[in-house]
């Protein structure tokens, strides 16, 4: 069998470290530079020959300098004669632009998905895609993992009682919801919500009974905390004894940190698929939970050619 290697961008480093310490791997050498006009320039330090290789990196915030820094690693390591790649892509970049909402514009997710393909790799592994059909737009496996597990944990340790509902924050995230309201034993309920342009929201009414509830919104991602600020608002005006979300992806971009300080929401629980922001580690509301144990499981499982079936909920 093949050796194991893997190697980290800059995008996140800290998870990269928590996932080689669960696999007591050490993170390979690789030199990732820049020119003086701002091209990325990448180096692999050491021999990578018939190795089966997991690069990782999450394509978030500056989304375009952590694409172009993947697709040139996995490239290198091509070219290096690695004998299979995988990418680990924690946060999947462009995954809110996955159909044509309006006459002449992309399907960037579609884009990006062949961009990644292109440059050989043979594998990808991701968390919680904005929208499943995604994994189809490749033409090679996509392991599409679940934070479930995670936030379930979390939520069973801090929430008891009967009196717990599960809400989604648009129609869309209504399966979403189910699967967690199912595994707690909770109620459901739904926002009933109003796009008017890309991040702009207006909650409208609430589908359900959260009157003196504890109520927790679940999501795939929050970005500008639009949303999910609204949401709570009118969760809370209709009685809720408290309001709590949890989400995979901490995009927390523009006033995100500013909204969430300003809402109704008690805690707002994250994954580190994202670095977070130092106004957002500040924010005593926000919490954060690793998914390095989930990741380094299906590195092991994908590289031993287990199946990962045993990482869903």
């Amino acid at each position: 069998m093949s050796t194991m290697s893997l190697f980290s961008g800059n995008s996140n480093p800290n998870l990269a470290k928590r996932i080689a310490e669960y696999l007591s791997k050490p993170l390979g050498s690789a030199k990732l530079t820049r020119f003086s006009d701002g091209e990325i320039q990448v180096e692999i330090q050491e021999n990578v020959r018939r190795q089966e290789v997991f690069v990782i990196q999450s394509t978030c915030n500056p989304v375009n300098d952590n694409l172009v820094e993947l697709l040139l690693m996995i490239d290198a390591l091509k070219r290096s004669s690695a004998s299979y790649i995988t990418a680990v892509i924690p946060y999947f970049g462009y995954a809110r632009q996955d159909k044509k909402v309006a006459p002449r514009v992309p399907i960037s997710a579609k884009l990006v998905a062949d961009l990644i393909t292109n440059t050989g790799v043979n594998r990808l592994i991701t968390i919680d895609l904005h929208a499943g059909q995604i994994q189809g737009f490749f033409d090679i496996p996509v392991d599409n993992l679940y934070a479930a597990p995670v936030m379930l944990d979390y939520i069973k340790s801090n929430f008891s009682g009967d009196d717990l509902v599960v809400v989604s924050p648009d129609a869309g995230g209504v399966e979403r919801a189910r699967a967690f309201a199912k595994r707690l034993h909770a109620t459901l309920a739904i926002v009933d919500k109003r796009r008017s342009a890309p991040n702009k929201a207006k909650a409208m009414a609430i589908i359900g009974d959260v009157e003196n509830k504890v109520v927790i919104i679940f999501d795939d991602m929050v970005d500008t905390a639009g949303t999910i600020a609204e949401a709570a608002g009118i969760i809370k005006a209709k009685g809720a004894k408290s309001v709590h979300a949890c989400c995979t992806h901490a995009v927390l971009s523009g006033p995100a940190v500013e909204r969430i300080e300003n809402s109704s929401l008690e805690t707002l629980v994250v994954t580190d698929t994202i670095p977070l922001r130092e106004n957002a580690i500040e924010c005593k509301k926000i919490k954060q939970l690793s998914i390095s144990k989930l990741v380094g499981e299906a590195i092991i499982r994908s590289y031993r050619g287990d199946s990962i079936h045993c990482l869903f909920v």
